[in-house]
């Protein structure tokens, strides 16, 4: 059997992923969670493929145009109704409680952005937090900065700034 370079190269990639992947699998559909708000978060937002019956669907329709998947859009619009967020923004440093980042916005301002949401007290969502080495080193600063939860759902990137105390899960 002959093995090409590409093949081999596959293989060394897929290895790479694998301590990625188990870091991961201990929070698998909210096991080893021990945050009541996080656990609620996993089970009702993240593993609900339908939005919420009593929720309005602006952030939802907005997502949809930015570009962002269904999938994601329907997690987010569930995730700002689970928080209790009455406003949002997208790319944007208005005060709002639910603020957005997608890949259009600059790296070099995610970190302003985080003071400012930090500052308002504002819920703050980094999309694609591993498109690029300059953005994952951006979102990595910002946690390892952070004084409160966030969560990793490789997806995006939400940090809670409220009185729950620092975490981080990477689901």
């Amino acid at each position: 059997m002959k093995v090409s370079g590409r093949n081999i190269k596959r293989r060394l990639y897929k290895l790479s992923l694998l301590p990625n992947k188990l870091s991961r699998a201990k929070y698998f559909r909210g096991h080893g969670v021990h945050s009541p708000f996080v656990y609620g978060l996993v089970r009702k937002v993240f593993m609900c493929g339908k939005l919420f019956e009593d929720c309005n669907r602006n952030l939802y329709d907005r997502l949809l145009e930015a570009g962002v998947p269904v999938k994601r859009a329907v997690q987010l619009q569930n995730a700002m109704t689970y928080c209790n967020c009455k406003t949002f923004c997208i790319n944007g440093t208005d005060s709002d409680e639910f603020r957005v980042y997608t890949v259009e916005y600059p790296i070099e301002l995610l970190d302003e952005a985080y003071l400012n949401a930090k500052k308002a007290g504002a819920t703050m969502v980094i999309m694609t937090p591993y498109l690029c080495k300059e953005r994952q080193i951006a979102c990595r600063r910002i946690v390892d900065e952070h004084r409160s939860t966030t969560v990793d759902n490789r997806g995006y990137l939400m940090i809670f700034n409220n009185r729950l105390p620092k975490q981080h899960f990477r689901l």
